[in-house]
């Protein structure tokens, strides 16, 4: 099998490569930018399988396929709110969160392999997730979670949520009053839910509000440590894959 990475962060290339060579996967070639691509996708036979970034330091990936229509099945690696991609995870199409998780990157290898993607089909969808990642449908996110607690359900606003976090495989929120209450379905569920300009994902355990922010430190191995207002019963680091769009996120 013929596989490839273009991603432009070459330490987020080489961990994917890693990862999949636990996988028994081997990687063939890593190209970082559009013009690299176009280049290689010119000279080369084009490979059974891409793991593809979105936004590359020299433009948008589907610049690629503007110029060359690509027959390659496509694993999507993005730090973009996924939302728009979800309803195209079918057939050449899946996707994967960046800090890019190995359970679920076994399973989009494995779903790959299971059903041996039609190529024909790939260019449609492609396009179609290009007009919703640059002119984004209008979305309602969440405003509130319900809580039940004994007779009672209360309310809590999505302004008054420092961060919500996985532990001990549940799912809680906490709150400016330095409250913790039990939710349902994973964080996973609830980063799709929430206003990414207000929220964001700076590891596989915690989405953090902009507003809960009290002070960034830098970090070991170039991660930075979040300091939130009330929020003490663990460190929370943002990865050190994330950090670029954090940075971005905040600016």
């Amino acid at each position: 099998m013929n596989i490839i990475i273009i991603e432009d962060e070459k330490p987020a290339a080489r961990r994917l490569k890693r990862m999949l060579a636990v996988l028994d996967i081997e990687v063939n070639t890593m190209l970082h930018s559009v013009e690299e691509s176009l280049n290689w996708f010119q000279n080369n036979e084009h490979p059974d399988l891409i793991f593809l970034d979105i936004q590359l330091s020299d433009g948008l990936s589907f610049e690629i396929f503007e110029e060359i229509p690509v027959k390659s099945a496509i694993i999507f690696t993005t730090a973009y709110d996924e939302y728009a991609l979800k309803a195209f995870k079918l057939n050449s199409i899946d996707y994967l969160l960046k800090p890019i998780d190995e359970d679920e990157l076994k399973v989009a290898v494995d779903k790959y392999k299971s059903q041996q993607p039609k190529k024909s089909d790939l260019q449609v969808n492609i396009d179609e997730i290009r007009k919703l990642l640059i002119n984004p449908i209008d979305r309602k996110y969440k405003k509130r979670f319900t809580i039940k607690i004994g007779q009672h359900i209360k309310i809590i606003h999505t302004d008054n949520i420092e961060c919500l976090y996985s532990e001990n495989k549940a799912t809680y929120i906490h709150t400016n009053e330095n409250r913790n209450y039990l939710i349902d379905h994973s964080l996973e569920y609830w980063h799709d839910q929430l206003n990414p300009e207000q929220y964001f994902r700076v590891n596989r355990t915690f989405i953090v509000h902009i507003n809960a922010i009290k002070d960034i430190i830098a970090y070991t191995n170039s991660r930075l440590k979040l300091i939130l207002h009330s929020f003490t019963e663990e460190e929370i680091i943002v990865s050190r894959e994330r950090v670029k769009d954090f940075k971005n996120w905040i600016d």
